[in-house]
């Protein structure tokens, strides 16, 4: 396993990390993903840790805490091998407190999230969405105290826009709080918005990428092709409405590169999928997920090889899409292109 500092901090990470989403799933959407046991939980943690993966990802509200609590049950006794990133602020209830990033809020969720987790402290701890009611000072300097009573090793974001996060930063070095080192984001083959803008602010500033659904909400496994009906078993029928928007025209064309690939290296088509991401700038680990062993293992299959640069540029053509003003001139126009290069 491959690991690499998270952002700009001297927290190491492996390229490939867990997602506890299935874990004590209940409800229309965490209960489509899967609804893991404590006992099979372990069973993941396990061949995560024999693997090398020793990073598991879970949120406060990933089936209402229950995500958070069988993830505590499954690293009993193995906290010391492990680092926890759990996230916080999207609404658990519909009390005037149940959300946001206040400093009440934060403080009462951290806390809990501990009792859940069973431990007493949290290796990274991320802004699930930007609260805009809440002054960045105040969610600043609340994270800051929570590190000092040794409750937080290090903060990060999720799902926040450019400014939102540049802001947050700003306020950080001004008054001399720790800076987000991480920003979970959706990025994939089949969703490449995460270039435009926070790739380069997140090469720019420091800040890793944790990639969430790097199959695209399980687009790219290569079940879904052009001319057939859904998988009978695809968690689509149920939380496609939850997930990011996809051409299927595009998605088709994608999945025909993939699989020509897949023949070509004898590796499936999510594994190549994930092995494309691993690649990009600023991508610290990517965030896989598991209903079951066999899908474990074959999500652990996608590190350890690389793809040839020509495979890598058949991908990149396949899933370009065109990008949106005032990115766009910087990709198609020289003169744009020599003043700020792309990354990608």
């Amino acid at each position: 396993m491959d690991y690499r500092n998270l952002g700009r901090s001297g927290l190491r990470v492996p390229v490939l990390s867990f997602g506890a989403g299935t874990f004590g799933g209940s409800g229309p959407l965490f209960g489509a993903w899967g609804n893991t046991d404590a006992a099979e939980a372990r069973r993941l943690v396990d061949i995560c840790l024999e693997a090398g993966v020793n990073l598991f990802d879970t949120a406060d509200v990933y089936s209402a805490g229950a995500s958070e609590e069988v993830l505590g049950q499954a690293i009993r006794g193995k906290r010391d091998q492990v680092l926890i990133s759990t996230k916080t602020a999207l609404p658990v209830g519909d009390g005037p407190a149940d959300w946001g990033a206040s400093r009440s809020r934060l403080i009462r969720s951290v806390d809990a999230a501990l009792r859940r987790l069973g431990t007493d402290y949290i290796d990274l701890l991320q802004l699930h969405a930007f609260d805009a009611s809440t002054p960045v000072e105040e969610v600043l300097s609340t994270l800051d105290g929570l590190i000092a009573a040794g409750k937080l090793r290090y903060t990060g974001v999720s799902n926040f826009a450019g400014w939102e996060l540049m802001k947050s930063l700003a306020a950080a070095d001004a008054n001399g709080h720790p800076r987000y080192v991480a920003h979970q984001v959706y990025y994939s083959l089949a969703g490449r918005d995460y270039e435009w803008e926070l790739m380069p602010l997140g090469a720019d500033q420091g800040v890793g990428a944790l990639v969430w659904s790097p199959l695209a909400w399980g687009r790219l496994t290569g079940k879904i092709r052009r001319g057939q009906p859904l998988p009978e078993g695809s968690r689509l029928h149920q939380t496609a409405e939850f997930g990011p928007p996809v051409d299927d025209e595009k998605l088709y064309a994608i999945v025909d590169v993939l699989m020509e690939i897949a023949e070509e290296t004898g590796k499936t088509v999510p594994q190549i999928a994930i092995n494309w991401l691993t690649s990009r700038p600023t991508v610290s680990s990517v965030i896989i997920g598991a209903r079951n062993e066999a899908q474990l293992r074959q999500n652990l299959g996608a590190v350890g090889w690389s793809l040839t640069p020509e495979q890598i540029k058949r991908l990149d053509a396949v899933s370009a899409v065109t990008a949106p003003y005032p990115y766009f001139p910087y990709r198609r126009q020289e003169g744009f292109a020599r003043l700020n290069p792309p990354l990608v």
